[in-house]
């Protein structure tokens, strides 16, 4: 396998040369990598694509449109957008299909990386999150007016944190003071006085323990899920017939989200039934099935080389399906085709 790509940067993609093989079914497609970051996925795809395919990328953060300044590729357009606008974008483009399209979930390794972002526990920096600083509340600005109740119900969801309650009580205790939280240690330090000590060691104390809360925080400022449900619906109604859906994933909130997209659009039949047992069982014809949108072609992780070169790979999840035929066709020529 080839070494995985790097930005001007020095930025080691995930799953880079993986996911651009796996998608590209045609050289002359129109591909979409629906979060550019800082270009390793879309320098990729551009390698694989021939004189006449066209790779059109997205992503709202604008040190990410700087990068994409770099590409000069008369295949290759860039527009600043956050991702749930795809159908938008292309419509304004004129495109009314694409033969792939690639989503890289998650904060990056460059956003991390630099303090001023405010994503990340390493260095002290502003407390902001936002993918797209120019729009939206920042972190501080959220954290200064949530109700203890909304807090709660964000950290316990979108961070699958146990002591939720505990820290967003904490925040609104702070709040009283006067003492608005401001900075990535402020928050840190918070949490970290707000859960128990017993929690402080677990796994050797490999994870600080706000670690869950600050994902929670990003989650809910940039929206991630409710973009990325809208986003999803999006990329199923553009792909045309055999073009392919490919979603990168590193925790289990989005990698949930995109497994049961999956599997609800693979097995229409299932997702029709589910929760009401007796329907599961009825003695449907073939022709009275729904047909199937998508095809899962099953996940890929990094192997032990790439998770060797970039240690961010271990955790990463690329989930692959491909578009079933039109609605029009019979479910019988369907299911042959999707090979149900």
């Amino acid at each position: 396998m080839a070494a995985p790509a790097a930005d001007t940067q020095g930025h080691c993609t995930v799953l880079a040369a993986t996911a651009a093989e796996a998608l590209l079914t045609s050289p002359a497609g129109i591909c979409v990598d629906a979060t550019f970051g800082r270009g390793g996925h879309s320098r990729e795809l551009l390698a694989r694509l021939g004189p006449q395919g066209r790779l059109i990328a997205l992503d709202r953060d604008p040190l990410a449109a700087a990068a994409a300044a770099a590409i000069d590729d008369p295949r290759f357009i860039f527009v600043r957008s956050r991702f749930s606008h795809l159908a938008e974008v292309l419509a304004v483009l004129g495109v009314a299909q694409v033969q792939a399209v690639l989503f890289d979930l998650g904060v990056s390794s460059p956003q991390i990386d630099d303090a001023q972002r405010g994503f990340s526990l390493r260095a002290d920096g502003p407390l902001d999150m936002r993918m797209d600083p120019q729009s939206g509340d920042s972190a501080a600005q959220w954290l200064a007016r949530a109700s203890v109740d909304e807090l709660t119900r964000v950290i316990r969801d979108y961070g699958e944190e146990r002591f939720a309650a505990s820290i967003a009580a904490a925040i609104v205790a702070r709040r009283a003071t006067g003492r608005a939280l401001a900075t990535t240690a402020d928050l840190a330090e918070l949490v970290a006085a707000a859960v128990p000590k017993s929690r402080k060691t677990v796994a050797g104390g490999a994870q600080h323990p706000a670690t869950r809360t600050f994902q929670a925080v990003r989650i809910h400022v940039n929206q991630e899920l409710e973009e990325l449900a809208l986003a999803l619906d999006q990329s199923l109604a553009l792909l045309a017939p055999g073009g392919r859906l490919g979603v990168i994933s590193f925790h289990s909130l989005e990698d949930r989200m995109v497994k049961r997209f999956i599997e609800a659009h693979a097995h229409p039949q299932r997702a029709a039934a589910r929760g009401d047992a007796r329907a599961a069982r009825l003695p449907l014809r073939a022709a009275e099935l729904p047909p199937p949108a998508l095809r899962a072609l099953g996940k890929i992780v990094a192997d032990a080389a790439e998770v060797a070169r970039n240690p961010r790979a271990r955790s990463a999840i690329l989930r692959l399906a491909e578009k079933c035929g039109s609605a029009a066709e019979s479910s019988a020529a369907a299911g042959a085709r999707c090979g149900r």
